[in-house]
């Protein structure tokens, strides 16, 4: 772990430079951090792109809504059995688990050179799947080494910029992988997402972290009761269990709202690569509150920073009905801002507040519980996209969402979650 920290002295304060930048200079001065947050900007990038391209190509070669909508859920379904595969963050050291996933993740994408017609479209799925099996895996083990790699005053800055460098990449992810796909197809994007997990494991071997042997699972019974440990821990934390469980909610709202992305391109007259546009605009929002998420955690606190972030992204929904291109943009945009604000609260949460035995099976049971619902948004919202006008549907999702965040607003934050928040100089934060 970094020292950086514990060299900076009183003397030092008033030359700071203004908030929130002062939080950025502290995580990139971070050597760990600094390293972390460039593999998360590679990779980033070529999963950005993938993620876009996989619903367009599907799109392309079906003209089914459905069923480009059905590739994001590929890639959640997974979270359905996170608990499980979070365990193997707990059994082995997690460096070289992150930079094996990567390197996996980047021969996998190899089979979709194959992808040129409906009938090889079982291989973008199967693909996909297991795409989203390892990014489990893969995020259960960095939350767990993050927590002990960067000087814990840091981890809500730190995930908070980790939100920017992540969703900043569909800042320009979505635009280069559409315009790649439209000139060489999507093996092109397929080829380029490999190429930025291999250099991503180049960095996560760069890392400087002391890890001690894990303790082995015996039994399979053993393995099933160590598994459950994570979400019995996290059911029973009173700061844990209402941002979880919000998250939640939110997430399962997201997918639903996910799915009519392709049918509101196509109601304001353009075509699915419109898609990526409204996927910039996103990123410009989640980059905006990651840069601020750790000082407004300490502001106003857990519960009313994810309450807040849900209420504007439900208005930002029901708007997204209006058959308008800037209305459109401006809802995206604040749906970026809004969505990443209770995954950061609560993720961040569980880093601080789970012992280091525990984190990676708590981190993945945290993932399922925020991310599973999502997958199970997408798959209903691919059903009734087909069956229902898009704008109604919209309208509905976001009042229902409205409804929802009062008690999480009424709620007053627990006596812990308020120190855990106020105690540390620099606190705290994802679709995967």
């Amino acid at each position: 772990m970094t020292e950086q920290p514990a060299r900076r002295t009183r003397a030092a304060r008033p030359t700071r430079p203004a908030w929130p930048a002062w939080a950025v200079v502290r995580v990139l001065r971070d050597r760990n951090a600094a390293l972390y947050l460039g593999g998360v900007v590679v990779s980033g990038f070529g999963s950005s792109a993938m993620w876009l391209v996989a619903g367009i190509w599907v799109k392309d070669l079906t003209g089914s809504d459905g069923l480009a909508a059905l590739c994001v859920f590929a890639l959640w379904a997974p979270t359905l059995v996170g608990p499980a595969l979070g365990a193997l963050a707990d059994r082995t050291r997690r460096r070289p688990l992150l930079v094996w996933t990567n390197l996996g993740l980047g021969l996998l994408l190899l089979p979709l050179l194959a992808v040129d017609s409906p009938g090889t479209l079982w291989v973008l799925f199967a693909v996909l799947l297991v795409y989203g099996a390892a990014g489990v895996v893969h995020d259960a083990a960095e939350s767990a080494l993050v927590a002990s790699a960067v000087d814990r005053q840091l981890l809500g800055d730190f995930n908070g910029l980790r939100m920017t460098a992540n969703e900043g990449m569909k800042l320009v992810a979505p635009l280069a992988g559409a315009g790649l796909y439209a000139a060489y197809g999507g093996a092109r994007v397929a080829l380029l997402d490999t190429l930025t997990f291999v250099l991503a494991a180049g960095l996560y071997m760069l890392l400087r972290v002391h890890e001690p042997e894990p303790r082995q699972a015996g039994s399979s019974a053993d393995w099933r009761a160590r598994t459950a440990e994570g979400a019995r821990y996290l059911w029973s934390h009173a700061a844990l269990r209402p941002l979880v469980l919000a998250g939640g909610t939110t997430m399962l709202f997201a997918g639903l709202n996910g799915a009519t992305i392709y049918a509101v391109a196509e109601g304001l007259g353009h075509s699915p690569a419109y898609v990526g546009l409204l996927y910039v605009a996103q990123g410009a929002g989640s980059v905006a509150i990651g840069l601020v998420a750790g000082p407004l955690l300490r502001r106003l606190g857990e519960l009313r920073f994810a309450g807040y972030g849900i209420a504007l992204t439900a208005v930002a929904v029901a708007a997204r009905a209006l058959p308008y291109d800037a209305v459109a943009l401006a809802s995206a945009a604040a749906v970026g801002v809004g969505l990443p604000c209770v995954l950061v609260a609560a993720l961040t949460a569980v880093q601080r507040e789970t012992p280091d035995a525990l984190l990676g099976r708590t981190a993945a049971t945290a993932g399922t519980l925020l991310f599973a619902p999502n997958a199970v948004g997408l798959a209903l919202g691919a059903g009734l996209v087909e069956l229902l006008p898009y704008q109604p549907l919209l309208v509905t999702l976001g009042v229902t969402r409205l409804v929802t965040v009062l008690p999480l607003l009424r709620r007053q934050p627990s006596r812990a979650s308020a120190s855990a928040t106020s105690d540390r100089s620099s606190s705290d934060a994802n679709p995967a």
